[in-house]
């Protein structure tokens, strides 16, 4: 398969670099620093899983150069979508699908709006990856695995040939029953634990350990869940429960991005995560108190992280 990573960071690169390594035609679009380390020096990516390093690379920062493909693997920020889309245009052709892996549940329904019905394939990424420095990935835990479906959920050779392309590579990746069911309870894990994270500067071993930020997290949990009900998304009865469980079997160390992003100062998915609670549970008329402070509680600094407000450290 010719496949596109359009953003070619944490997941984007750890992915792609997964297809590479087992032979599939992958390109790279990434920029500066990173984009020139990889064309030099070949993407390397230090895992868990064990490390490995793609050399030479194919990488450039024009899609153009690329033209289309048959996947478009979009690892980009959340709040990057909507500008990803438009520089994504070359690569998407009329048997074309696009895999969007960002956090959060709007960004399939944003590439539907520009590419039209039929087009984009709903995934979900469960990794904890990070571009560690110019060139080089860093997995540190997650399972490491990828699910996806057709947002009618109805079952596609495309997908098919998706999972066998991930399985050849190695990854665990499944094709989903409900995919929109897969995004939410992904949601219910990361945006109380990204928006928490963010607020404390704690890991992931202490939010769960501390008894009054455990309760906080799984507040969280039950806010999402009622947000999602009220969108008919048919979360089961046990999926805080699971979701707690699966944070207590996290490495103690662990950290969302966006808790990573608003500490070094930079932009973040705080509208795509405890933003995206608080507007979708409004249009439902659903509360969602906990969600409100955290959103407000980080607003300042993504404001400062994105030069509209300035005061001092």
């Amino acid at each position: 398969m010719r496949i596109a990573v359009f953003g070619a960071g944490g997941a984007g690169g750890y992915f792609g670099g997964r297809l590479a390594q087992a032979g599939e035609d992958v390109t790279f679009i990434a920029r500066g620093e990173h984009l020139r380390a990889i064309r030099e020096h070949g993407l390397r990516v230090e895992s868990v899983k064990g490390d490995f390093e793609i050399k030479p690379a194919q990488a450039t920062d024009d899609p153009e150069d690329v033209g289309e493909v048959d996947v478009v693997l979009v690892g980009v920020k959340a709040w990057q979508v909507e500008e990803a889309a438009q520089e994504m245009r070359p690569l998407v052709g009329p048997d074309s699908c696009v895999l969007p892996l960002q956090n959060g549940v709007e960004a399939p329904a944003r590439f539907e709006e520009v590419f039209g019905p039929g087009r984009v394939v709903g995934g979900v990424a469960r990794i904890f990856s990070s571009i560690a420095g110019p060139g080089l990935i860093r997995h540190v835990g997650g399972p490491a695995s990828v699910e996806f479906g057709e947002l009618d959920n109805k079952p596609s050779e495309r997908t098919g040939r998706l999972r066998e392309a991930f399985i050849g590579a190695n990854v665990t990746a499944d094709i989903s029953a409900d995919i929109h069911v897969a995004l939410w309870e992904k949601f219910i894990f990361i945006a109380p634990f990204g928006g928490l994270g963010a607020v404390t500067r704690a890991p992931i071993g202490t939010l769960r350990n501390v008894p009054e930020t455990r309760q906080m997290l799984e507040r969280g949990m039950s806010e999402i869940l009622h947000v999602a009900r009220s969108r008919e998304i048919p979360l089961s009865d046990d999926v805080i429960a699971r979701t707690i469980a699966f944070v207590d079997s996290q490495t103690p160390s662990g950290t969302a991005s966006m808790q990573r992003d608003i500490i070094a100062g930079r932009p973040s998915e705080l509208e795509a995560w405890n933003g995206a609670v608080v507007r979708l549970g409004r249009q439902a008329d659903v509360p969602t108190p906990l969600h409100e402070f955290l959103y407000h509680s980080l607003l300042p600094l993504e404001l400062k992280a994105r030069g509209r407000l300035q005061f001092p450290a």
